[in-house]
């Protein structure tokens, strides 16, 4: 596919640390005991909201092969492995259909060619198009079955059509939808997790389909990928989610936005997000997985230089 639409169609805040003053001392033994008190409750209170580094909790580096749209499908083989060359750990797929598998490679197949690399995947894209008019779970059961011989743990809705979200409660049956679907990824051991836009964010009045979403969805069945860019381009702070919606998100998107046109891409640490402030604020999120993407290359730009480039910054600097 030649841009991302036609494929899916197909298919900020503040670290909340505390700075404290110096307890002033006094002479009466009781009052610098109760001063030592208050200070230790508040700084227990911080450390609950100040939570520390995602570096303990974020031991891959994954990449969306989204981002080698262009090369990947004329060389499997050879992008891969230079994919595991820029220093991922971990692939999240797009474009899998049950007729023509990963790419033309079937599941075991493409499973197969990321082991020769030292890769997992642990997530992929999925088009749940069709499931989301008709509710049909035929489907569903076919990406279970491919993510289960990849050795997924995350099936991942990364779209939603527009003729089925033009209303509030749209979502809600899409939310409903999205139950049935990860009881089904459950009970195959596997789990169920939504990738958002920026569309999500709609008003009605004074609610979003994605804060629907979150409501709707069971906790225990449904997780989220959380695409940073795609929440800063429609004017949020992803900290405020993860404060509002702790722990439902296990994966993000880890993409930057080009200082001159925020319409584009760029490479994650050269870009106008705060990634630092970010991830300091990673516990909150419940984050498990990030995976660098980027939609689009400067035209002077080495792909692969550019994915290594990403990597180097997430891995030295965010995750350091």
């Amino acid at each position: 596919m030649n841009n991302r639409r036609s494929f899916l169609q197909r298919l900020g805040l503040l670290t909340a640390g505390v700075a404290f003053a110096p307890s002033l001392l006094t002479s009466c033994e009781a009052a610098g005991r109760k001063t030592e008190t208050a200070a230790g409750a508040t700084a227990e209170a911080a450390g609950a909201e100040n939570p520390t580094s995602a570096k303990a909790e974020i031991k891959d580096i994954g990449i969306q092969l989204y981002t080698m749209r262009q090369l990947l499908p004329k060389d499997v083989k050879g992008v891969i492995a230079r994919v595991a060359q820029a220093g991922y750990n971990d692939v999240e797929t797009y474009g899998y259909a049950p007729d023509s598998g990963y790419w033309k490679l079937s599941p075991k197949a493409f499973r197969e060619v990321l082991d020769a690399n030292n890769l997992t995947s642990s997530s992929g894209h999925y088009e749940f198009g069709q499931y989301m008019k008709d509710g049909n779970t035929d489907v569903v059961k076919r990406y279970i079955e491919a993510g289960k011989a990849v050795g997924q743990t995350y099936i991942t809705v990364p779209w939603l059509d527009a003729e089925v979200r033009t209303k509030l409660d749209d979502y809600k049956r899409i939310a409903n939808l999205m139950n049935v679907a990860a009881q089904l990824c459950q009970d195959a051991g596997l789990k169920l997790a939504y990738h958002n836009h920026d569309f999500e964010f709609q008003k009605y009045g004074n609610t979003t389909g994605y804060e629907v979403l979150l409501q709707e969805t069971d906790p225990g069945l449904v997780s989220f990928e959380a695409d940073l860019y795609w929440v800063v381009r429609a004017g949020l702070k992803p900290v405020d989610l993860f404060r509002q919606h702790q722990g439902r998100f296990v994966m993000w998107h880890v993409k930057d936005m080009n200082k001159q046109a925020p319409e584009l891409n760029t490479e994650v640490g050269s870009g106008s997000i705060n990634y630092q402030e970010i991830f300091r604020q990673a516990k909150l999120s419940g984050v498990e997985r990030i995976f660098v993407e980027q939609e689009n290359f400067a035209a002077a730009m080495d792909p692969y230089k550019s994915i290594r480039q990403s990597r180097d910054y997430v891995k030295n600097t965010l995750l350091a």
